[in-house]
């Protein structure tokens, strides 16, 4: 064991000389850092803002910020923009994820280590992981995945040595390892949602797990099994929950001033936040107040005018004639309604408010009509209903009624500018007002359509309330007493949720430095995160081509061996001693597993990716590496005692070693000559840039292709 703890010392010292080596520089923004640096001043001037991403790794550069005395003022804006004289600890944010790698290495040794491999063996996942440049220079920088992966690998560890206490089930340290498992599993998920692909491995490892203890050799009791079931609930499922909620709860208890999030947040949540504007320009809507209805999905306002639909179409439909109401990209004149009563109101003539549920008319305040809804076909979809506006008559009266329905409302809550979203249903039809972005012919001046929809809850039926003619909202509410509202946390959990995953897959726009998946292990694109033209110098992503081949290699012999001894144990062949062909299927099986979750499911996702997404598959397939290479290189089995089985602990041969120090020395000479490219340091000539660039798809700069 003294073996282990001084490899794994060495390995520690070297880690952190790589991964600290000239931290300070470049001292400018680098890639990303515009947006976690960024963030991270947001929490500390406490502004609300929005990430697609959950918020940990965020708080936790926050809170360095903060112990080094940042203010949050530095905005990182650009890429390339100098930290000097910014008063902005950058090297110490920088610091945290390079502290985590270093650990991050030990970690890598460790699941090794107590997986039961030889010494040898320990040492080739920790040394890929070491050698790796995509690694150091993304864990190195002020961006996310360096946390994430430290919490993945705690992850793996905690459950490694959960796992090798399946024969003293239910003792402190099988809780504790337990218990340790479920919560770095959810500290992983909270930095990015990709750890829920580490969730679905140590789930499906779970019930793995549980389907073994089924067996009836094991001899468990109905009762004892249940207590196997309920403490994984607690431990995987329940404990996990807790800690993501945790999260998310400091982060809403930190931000509680508006901020640049704002508009991304329902009105609700909005005025939950201090200094809202959104507060300041709300005001309760009431009857005979003159008002504009903003589309909420296009932002177009409800507008009409004195023209008239043609009779007929182009298609040759007929129309009612009647005038024609749009949506309008700009307020005017034309698209001011004003809320008309249906109900006897006070006669001391003090103002009502409108409420959720009232029936109202709208009457156009240019044209003096009322607007309506009728069984005639829109102008551009028969299937739906024309809207137009009539004269006060008594006998359009049923068709001029619409009820008031304020999303996510309760009974009498009050209709306000800027608030919630309203949607207006016809009494007689039931068709709610809709309108989308397809525009209408000439005749209409090519402004949006118009028209009933059938479907009341069909996102575009939803209106704001946008202003009250001749009411001045921040004025009004200035002489008022102010007053933050309150909201449950659930509702704010919920809806930050939705809109991370909305966004998150939402992100499709070009980036030149953009890849699919199917490049990713043959590393045929990287990443320029910064460059200096004067210098020559710049930092690209890519990975140590050794070590990525490597590991492919690792993948396409793990399944071949496998392959080979399922087909010779269905044919009663013996290809493997039992102890080794455990080891080797069970430890590499889950490695390998941890790969394809961490890979394949890229390939279903439509939005931006780059390299940098490969980093955790990388990972786990540098850990089964370590399992092949112990399978071919390494006599016997390192084996811990288990129960009544005592295996002899392996031992390296010279075989063992020579291998494993020519394939250390291979990621060692390909990360030496890579290096300039990491640490974005020295500057080279355009021919030693060439040199660099392995593949032509790489997009280097500063060299003479």
């Amino acid at each position: 064991m003294s073996m282990y703890l001084v490899d794994e010392s060495v390995l520690s010292i070297v880690a952190f000389f790589i991964s600290f080596y000239k931290i300070w520089y470049p001292a400018q923004v680098v890639f990303d850092e515009t947006h976690f640096g960024k963030f991270a001043g947001y929490y500390i001037k406490r502004t609300y803002f929005f990430d697609v991403h959950p918020p940990l790794a965020k708080l936790m550069f926050a809170a360095v910020g903060y112990l080094l005395g940042f203010d949050g003022q530095f905005e990182f804006e650009n890429i390339g923009e100098t930290y000097i004289g910014q008063s902005v600890p950058y090297i110490g944010l920088r610091a945290l994820p390079a502290t985590l790698n270093v650990a991050s290495v030990a970690l890598m040794y460790g699941i090794m280590q107590q997986s039961g491999y030889s010494l040898v063996t320990c040492i080739i996942p920790a040394g890929l992981y070491l050698l790796d440049n995509a690694i150091v220079a993304q864990n190195r920088l002020i961006l996310l995945d360096g946390i994430m992966i430290f919490f993945m690998l705690c992850t793996i560890y905690s459950f490694v040595r959960f796992r090798k206490l399946r024969r003293n089930e239910f003792s402190v340290s099988w809780w504790g390892w337990l218990l340790a498992t479920g919560t770095c599993m959810a500290l992983n998920l909270s930095v990015k949602m990709v750890g829920l692909f580490l969730v679905g491995a140590i789930g499906m490892a779970t019930l793995v797990d549980m389907w073994e203890l089924l067996c009836i050799q094991r001899g468990l009791t109905w009762k004892r099994l249940s207590g196997h079931f309920i403490a994984r609930c607690v431990g995987l499922i329940a404990l996990p929950i807790i800690v993501y909620l945790g999260s998310f709860y400091i982060h809403f208890a930190v931000l509680t001033f508006s901020g640049p999030g704002d508009v991304f947040m329902s009105a609700d949540f909005q005025n939950t936040l201090q200094l809202s504007p959104l507060r300041l320009q709300s005001l309760d809507v009431e009857y005979y107040n003159n008002i504009t209805l903003m589309h909420k999905d296009t932002k177009a306002f409800l507008h009409s005018h004195n023209y008239k639909y043609p009779v007929p179409y182009e298609d040759g439909r007929i129309s009612s004639g009647g005038q024609q109401v749009v949506a309008a990209n700009e307020v005017d004149g034309n698209s001011y309604w004003r809320i008309r009563p249906t109900k006897p109101l006070p006669i001391n003539g003090e103002p009502v408010v409108v409420r959720h549920g009232d029936v109202i008319q709208l009457e156009h305040i240019e044209t003096e009509s009322l607007l309506i809804t009728h069984d005639v076909a829109s102008p551009l979809l028969p299937s739906q209903q024309e809207f137009t506006t009539v004269p006060f008559d008594e006998q359009y009266y049923n068709d001029t009624l619409f009820t008031v329905h304020i999303e996510g409302a309760e009974e009498n809550s009050v209709w306000r500018t800027f608030g919630r979203p309203v949607r207006l249903i016809h009494q007689k039809t039931k068709v709610a007002l809709w309108s989308r972005r397809e525009k209408l012919p000439a005749w209409a001046f090519h402004h949006q359509d118009v028209n009933g929809n059938r479907n009341q809850l069909h996102s575009g039926t939803y209106w704001v309330a946008s202003d009250i003619q001749g009411r001045n909202a921040t004025e009004i509410n200035q002489e008022k007493e102010y007053t933050v509202e309150k909201r449950p946390f659930w509702l704010d959990f919920l809806e930050l949720q939705i809109l991370m995953l909305k966004y998150n897959s939402g992100l499709k726009d070009d980036h030149p430095y953009a890849s699919r998946p199917v490049s990713w292990p043959l590393m045929l694109r990287g990443v320029a995160y910064w460059g200096n033209e004067a210098t020559r110098e710049q930092i690209y992503i890519t990975g140590n081509i050794a070590g990525w081949w490597i590991g492919l290699a690792s993948l396409g012999l793990f399944a071949t061996i496998a392959s080979i001894n399922a087909i010779a144990q269905k044919r009663g062949i013996s290809l493997i001693q039992k102890p080794v062909r455990q080891r080797f299927m069970n430890s590499g099986g889950f490695f390998a597993v941890l790969w394809l979750l961490h890979y394949f499911p890229f390939f279903g996702m439509q939005r931006v990716l780059y390299l940098h997404h490969y980093l955790p598959a990388v990972i786990c397939n540098y850990l089964l590496v370590g399992t092949v290479f112990h399978f071919l290189f390494v006599s016997g089995i390192d084996f811990p005692v288990t129960g009544n089985i005592t295996l002899q602990r392996a031992r390296g041969s010279i075989k063992s070693w020579l291998a494993a120090v020519m394939l250390l020395s291979t990621q060692l000479a390909v990360f030496v000559f890579l290096a300039p490219l990491t640490y974005g340091n020295p500057g080279l000539p355009s021919e030693q840039v060439d040199r660099r660039k392995l593949f032509k798809t790489w997009d280097l700069q500063y060299g003479s292709k």
